[in-house]
């Protein structure tokens, strides 16, 4: 085949990256091929807005059907973002044999295993490697060169958002609200930022790697989720002075027969690499039997890098195309392992407690603990309160049930010394 035809839909941040990299470095890229690599059309919504880079009018329209009824369209990339109309968009490609490189989380983490079954019954290459990590390569790692691992358990940091937001709160003690005004000013974070802040794209992302690493189902709805809302400028300073940083974790491990899947905020060790993990770059950490520990580093958010992924999934499926045959990369869901209930999870836990500064306080909250079986690893205690007569108490334990933690903190509130149990924060080694 001399010539390959792309078609693009969506012309947004990413989409006018992958737009720009295929029309300047054409010349390039169809040598990387053995033949030519050419934009034949756009799929916007707005012919006559202004965009970063040009595009010629020609190659614009509004109308689908000029992409998936053109037979000189090859390839098929999907960056409209959402679920709809991205995952009707995807399977009408697939229908049409085209092939199809989307960075489309939400589509592949509740849609991802149909999507490739369809694409397989049509003959055509499914890929997705920016759906996860923006410009940092993972997923063909996971399906290709970590294949012979039996892969014990994965640590992330895979929301450029929230570990910004995070950053800013543990590096110059900003509030919540006014970190997150910063990363809306900054575009790093959108105007409805919920999607970021309550761990929900990190869920998507989490529900793609699990699947990849464990070889079974892990849907985003079986994920336990909690967001950074609610955390406090203090707790991350009590938290370095015990030896470590807040981060956003997406967490999935191997648990005799069952699976940890989860999202939450996480006090990390000041000694491993992904505390160190700062700003919008995102880290993804694998432990495999064979391997030992591998972390994966780099921007995890923003047009150009996710480009770079996009464009070289392009030209994956072109080369294929050019010679003559067409690779998959498999998604091998061969093993049915439940998800294990979030109350059943065994960590370590992070409390503070605002409580009335008078004797007996902390024997009773001891001895609550105590009835639940949570042992105290620290306790701490911080910001005394001569006027008010209160005081902030830190404790850390050892590993525990969530199930009796959260007990625990329903009879610490309502002990009479005890103002507010004002943060708990899982411990991650």
């Amino acid at each position: 085949m001399r010539e390959i035809g792309v078609g693009l839909l969506g012309l947004g941040v990413v989409g006018s990256e992958v737009a720009n990299v295929i029309l300047q470095r054409s010349g390039r890229l169809s040598e990387q091929v053995g033949a030519s690599v050419t934009l034949r059309k756009v799929l916007v919504r707005d012919l006559h807005k202004v965009r970063p880079y040009p595009v010629p009018a020609e190659l614009l329209t509004v109308n689908p059907d000029d992409v998936f009824n053109d037979p000189q369209i090859n390839i098929v990339i999907e960056l409209v973002g959402g679920e709809q109309p991205a995952l009707d968009y995807i399977r009408r490609a697939i229908v049409s044999q085209k092939h199809v490189v989307t960075a489309n989380k939400e589509v592949i983490a509740k849609n991802g295993y149909r999507l490739l079954s369809l694409a397989a019954q049509h003959s055509v290459d499914l890929r997705y490697e920016a759906s996860v990590g923006s410009g940092i390569p993972i997923l063909s790692p996971l399906q290709q060169d970590l294949a012979a691992n039996e892969i014990h358990a994965i640590r992330a940091i895979v929301n450029g958002t929230t570990n910004y937001i995070l950053t800013k709160m543990a590096k110059e003690g900003l509030p919540y609200e006014q970190a997150l005004r910063q990363a809306q000013e900054l575009g790093y974070a959108e105007p409805d930022p919920t999607n970021d802040v309550e761990g929900i794209d990190a869920a998507y992302k989490l529900a793609i790697l699990a699947s990849l690493a464990f070889h079974t189902p892990v849907r985003p709805s079986s994920i336990y989720r909690e967001g950074i809302s609610h955390l406090d400028p203090k707790d991350f300073t009590y938290a370095r002075e015990l030896g470590y940083a807040v981060k956003l974790l997406a967490i999935a491990k191997q648990r005799g027969d069952v699976l940890e899947a989860r999202v939450h905020p996480a006090l990390t060790p000041l000694e491993t690499q992904l505390a160190t993990v700062d700003g919008v770059y995102n880290a993804v950490q694998i432990e495999g039997d064979l391997v030992g520990t591998l972390v994966f580093y780099g921007r995890g958010a923003g047009g150009r890098p996710t480009s770079s992924t996009v464009v070289a999934d392009v030209l994956t499926i072109a080369r294929n195309i050019a010679m003559g045959g067409i690779i998959r990369p498999r998604m091998e869901l061969n093993r049915r392992v439940a998800v294990v209930p979030m109350d059943d999870i065994e960590t370590r836990y992070y409390f503070r407690l605002s409580v009335s500064d008078q004797p007996g306080v902390l024997a009773q909250i001891a001895r609550v603990l105590g009835d639940h079986r949570i042992s105290i690893s620290a306790v701490i205690q911080k910001e005394l309160d001569p006027i008010a007569q209160t005081a902030q108490i830190v404790i850390l334990t050892h590993p525990s049930v969530e199930k009796s933690v959260q007990a625990a903190v329903a009879e610490l509130d309502s002990l009479p010394l005890v103002n507010k149990v004002s943060a708990l924060i899982r411990v991650e080694h």
